[in-house]
């Protein structure tokens, strides 16, 4: 701890199954715009000011350099292992029989880790694009959801868990169909759901669904993906931090629109997961949500403000005979 930082005792926690997790935490996901020493640095100033909780996955890139970040930070003092909360994830090109677990075994090495605390189905088909791909480009071998090859994947996932390398399991760009179609036939439930949340795309029955089955939802693109790559910008796209709502309430706390989002993501039960390179942002986004909340009528308001705009749309995973990217998500 360093005399600048936030006490970690001081963020709230949301509670699982035999343990919690933080309210908020860091993506490490860099939007094609930073490289791997840019994000590892950016995960090494926020352990020290007090984040506990990092979303990563072996697309991104970056877990070798986030797990040598890590490893120094345990060695130093800094923290102790059991003290923070990873997240990684299996990419789409790993969903074959024993593939996930061989994608796991990658990840742990990469980030020193003898356990991830949740291992998450990044997306729920194995369609694949090549990294930096156009969004127009497409996968010949790409296919629809189905419901029994993602349970071959879940199988994989329930047995990581037994062998105790999660202690948690979960998924992440689902829908409500998605998840009825396989739930029942779960052995273990997934303690965690990420999905897209930002005042203008609040995925109300999504969010309910998991939320009256104890799954902790977590949001990305919590601020509305401003630097989100050039595929996933459509016109019409709704720039949250320019609602009148999100507006209206950062004139009242004398704040960044920015942090009214996460205001509201902590405030509604979701965990945001935003992501900074930039110091001084991580720093006031973690302040942001341990200190003067929003009230009753501005969660009120930025609730009616739902625009139901998708940002992160997944076009690249469309299968040949797809109408549009709206077939992703039923």
């Amino acid at each position: 701890m360093t005399p600048d930082s936030v006490d970690p005792r001081r963020v709230p926690y949301c509670v699982l199954p035999g343990g919690r997790i933080p309210r908020i935490g860091m993506g490490t996901f860099g939007s094609d715009l930073y490289g791997p020493e840019e994000v590892s640095a950016a995960v090494a100033g926020a352990l020290r000011f007090g984040y506990r909780l990092f979303d990563c996955a072996s697309v991104y890139g970056n877990e070798d350099r986030i797990g040598q970040v890590f490893d120094e930070a345990f060695s130093a003092g800094v923290v102790k292992r059991e003290e923070i909360f990873v997240i990684s994830k299996v990419w789409n090109d790993m969903h074959g029989r024993g593939d996930v677990l061989l994608s796991l075994a990658r990840s742990l090495k990469d980030l020193r880790l003898d356990y991830v605390d949740a291992y998450l189905v990044h997306w729920p088909f194995p369609n694949y694009h090549a990294p930096g791909c156009d969004g127009d480009a497409r996968n010949p071998d790409s296919v629809p959801f189905s419901a029994d090859s993602y349970l071959e994947v879940w199988r994989q996932m329930e047995k990581i868990r037994d062998m105790g390398l999660a202690r948690y399991i979960g998924m992440s760009n689902m829908t409500v169909s998605k998840m009825k179609a396989v739930l029942p036939h779960c052995r273990i439930m997934p303690a965690l759901v990420e999905m897209e949340l930002h005042p203008s795309f609040q995925q109300t029955g999504l969010f309910r669904y998991c939320v009256e089955r104890n799954i902790q939802p977590i949001g990305y693109s919590p601020l509305g993906s401003p630097n989100r790559p050039g595929r996933d910008r459509s016109p019409g796209d709704v720039v949250d931090t320019e609602l009148p709502e999100v507006e209206a309430a950062a004139r009242a706390h004398g704040i960044h629109p920015a942090l009214v989002c996460l205001k509201w993501a902590v405030q509604r039960g979701q965990i945001p997961i935003p992501f900074s390179v930039h110091e001084k942002n991580y720093r006031a986004n973690l302040c942001a949500i341990i200190e003067d909340p929003l009230t009753d009528a501005e969660m009120l308001a930025i609730a009616k403000a739902d625009k139901n705009c998708r940002l992160i749309k997944g076009q690249v995973f469309l299968w040949e005979g797809a109408g549009g990217w709206e077939d992703l998500w039923d």
